[in-house]
Order: structure tokens, then C-alpha cells, then sequence
């Protein structure tokens, strides 16, 4: 059996949509109070929505899903990434204005 383009791609798609299918959603769950809570549900949702980006852009490329919907997935993947780079920003910049704090 010859392996071709086409075929990598619909294996490398069939793999990451059963992956996806098999990690419960974080938008199923909710957060449940608290600031943990809420940051592990932003990181969660960013993930699914990362991971629906890759796998709409792997459609794209064999030709089930239209170009439209391949960038509206990947502006909402950089969206949320950009939100997550955000979060982590603002999180290392408080912890090192605690070190700074005199004891």
C-alpha cells in the first residue's frame, strides 16, 4: 500500500478528531467558582479550540471544508491563544511583584 498525501491527512485527521472526542469539553464542565477554577477553564477551552483549528485546517486541505470556515477556526485559535499568552503574562507579573515585596 502506497502512502500518499491525502491518506497521511485523513489518518493525521481521524487521530486528532478521536482525541478530541475523547477528553471531555471544558464549555460541558463550566468553572465551578474560584480562581483556579476559572483559569483551568480558559486554558481547557483554548485547547478544544486549538484543536478544532487543526483539524478544520487538515479538512481544508483534503477538501471537506471550505476556506471560510479554515480561517475563521485558526482567528479563533490565535484569538484564544492570545488570551492564554495574556493570562500567563499578567499571572508571572504578579508573582514577581510578591518576590519584590519586603517581608
Amino acid at each position: 500500500m502506497k502512502t500518499t498525501p491525502a491518506r497521511a491527512l485523513a489518518a493525521y485527521a481521524a487521530a486528532a478528531i478521536s482525541a478530541d472526542e475523547s477528553r471531555t469539553s471544558a464549555a460541558e464542565t463550566g468553572p465551578d467558582g474560584g480562581f483556579a477554577a476559572l483559569l483551568r477553564h480558559e486554558f481547557a477551552t483554548t485547547v478544544a479550540t486549538l484543536r478544532h483549528a487543526e483539524a478544520t485546517a487538515v479538512k481544508g486541505l483534503l477538501g471537506e471544508a471550505s476556506l471560510q470556515e479554515v480561517v475563521e477556526a485558526i482567528s479563533a485559535a490565535e484569538l484564544g491563544l492570545q488570551k492564554v499568552t495574556a493570562i500567563r503574562d499578567r499571572v508571572i507579573a504578579a508573582y514577581q511583584e510578591i518576590l519584590r515585596m519586603p517581608i
